[in-house]
C-alpha cells in the first residue's frame, strides 16, 4: 500500500522518519509532504495514488475528497474531523480516522489559563506596565470555591474537570449522556440550563457537528450569572458569539476566554468578539503544544500501522 501525508505536523522530520520506518519495514510505500498547501488541485495530486492518506488540521474538502477512488484511509492527525469531506468520503466508501486524547491535556490546560486572565486581568495588567498607563490595583477572583460548569463531558472535558478541581472548585456538567467517570471527579449532572444558571465559570468541551452548531445561542448564554466568564477551547460555531460579545458590553457576562472562532485566524476587523469588553482572545491555539504535536503524530501513524496490519483503530463512525 502507499500511505501519503501530506501536511507537515509541527515535529521534527527526524521523527516523522522514525515513526515511518515501520511503514516502510512492511514494504509499503510512504511520501511526506513538508510544505502546506491549501490548493485543491495540489491536495488531490499528493492523495490520489494513496491508499492512506494523512492529514492534519488543514482543511481537505469534498471537492478533493470526492475525486478519490483509490484511499480507504483518511487519517486525521486532529481531534476533530471537520475539516474533512466526511460526505464525500462515506460516498466513496473512505474510512476517516482520528487522534483523539493527544491534546487533552493542552487544551485544558489553556482553558485554566484564559480562566485566570480572564479572572486577574493578566493581559491587561502586562499592557498597563508596558504602556505605563497604570490603572490603579486591578482586583480579581479566586477559582477557589466558584462553581464551574462543564458542557461536554468527554476526554477534554474530564480532564478540565480534574484541573478546576485542584484549584479547589465546585463541579457541575452537562452531557447528552451522564458517564460514570463524573462521580470520582464529584462532578454532578445538571440539565443544560441549571449549569448555565448556577455556574461562576462555564467551560464548553463539545464537538462540533448539527447537533451542537449554535448550541449556546443568545437565549442561553442570557441565562448565565451577570458575574460568570464563558470559556470556549472546543469549536467556534458551537456559540453564538455575536450574541456573546453584545452581552459582554452589556455588562450581562462578566468575561470570556475564546480560542475558537467561526473562521481560523486571521479573523476579520469587524468581528463583534474584538470590540466586546473583557474578552481575551487566542488564536485556535489550545491543542498546540511541543509535547501535544508529539503525541498525535505517534497516534496518527499508530493508526496507519493498525489499518496496514487489517485491525482498524480510532475510527469515526
Amino acid at each position: 500500500m502507499k500511505v501519503a501525508l501530506i501536511e507537515p505536523l509541527r515535529v521534527p522530520k527526524e521523527l516523522i522518519d522514525e515513526l515511518a520506518q515501520p511503514i516502510k519495514d512492511k514494504g509499503h510505500e510512504f511520501v511526506y509532504y513538508e510544505e502546506k498547501t491549501t490548493d485543491s488541485d495540489e491536495l488531490y495530486n499528493r492523495s490520489k495514488e494513496a491508499d492512506i492518506v494523512m492529514i492534519g488540521n488543514n482543511p481537505f474538502p469534498e471537492e478533493v475528497v470526492e475525486r478519490l477512488d483509490k484511499t480507504q484511509l483518511i487519517n486525521v492527525a486532529f481531534t476533530g474531523v471537520d475539516h474533512v469531506g466526511r460526505d464525500a468520503a462515506k460516498e466513496n466508501g473512505i474510512q476517516i480516522a482520528n487522534a483523539a486524547g493527544y491534546s487533552d491535556q493542552s487544551v485544558a490546560e489553556l482553558v485554566i489559563g484564559l480562566t485566570l486572565d480572564v479572572s486577574r486581568s493578566i493581559s491587561k495588567g502586562n499592557q498597563a506596565i508596558r504602556s505605563n498607563d497604570f490603572p490603579g490595583m486591578i482586583q480579581g477572583r479566586e477559582i477557589r470555591g466558584k462553581t464551574v460548569g462543564i458542557i461536554g463531558t468527554g476526554k477534554i472535558g474530564f480532564k478540565t474537570a480534574e484541573l478546576f478541581k485542584a484549584f479547589g472548585a465546585e463541579l457541575i456538567g452537562y452531557n447528552r449522556t451522564e458517564k460514570s467517570e463524573a462521580e470520582a471527579l464529584g462532578l454532578t449532572y445538571q440539565p443544560l440550563d441549571d449549569v448555565l444558571e448556577q455556574s461562576d465559570i462555564v467551560s464548553v468541551h463539545l464537538p462540533l457537528n448539527d447537533e451542537t452548531k449554535g448550541f449556546l445561542s443568545a437565549e442561553k448564554l442570557g441565562k448565565m450569572k451577570r458575574s460568570a466568564i464563558l470559556i470556549n477551547c472546543a469549536r467556534g460555531p458551537i456559540i453564538d458569539n455575536e450574541a456573546l460579545a453584545h452581552l459582554l458590553n452589556e455588562e450581562k457576562i462578566a468575561g470570556a476566554g475564546i480560542d475558537v472562532f467561526e473562521m481560523e485566524p486571521p479573523i476579520p476587523s469587524d468581528y463583534p468578539l474584538l470590540e466586546a469588553k473583557n474578552a481575551v482572545l487566542t488564536p485556535h491555539v489550545a491543542y498546540l503544544t511541543d509535547e501535544a504535536m508529539v503525541a498525535r503524530a505517534q497516534i496518527a501513524f499508530d493508526n496507519t500501522l493498525a489499518f496496514l496490519d487489517g485491525n482498524p483503530q480510532n475510527i469515526i463512525e
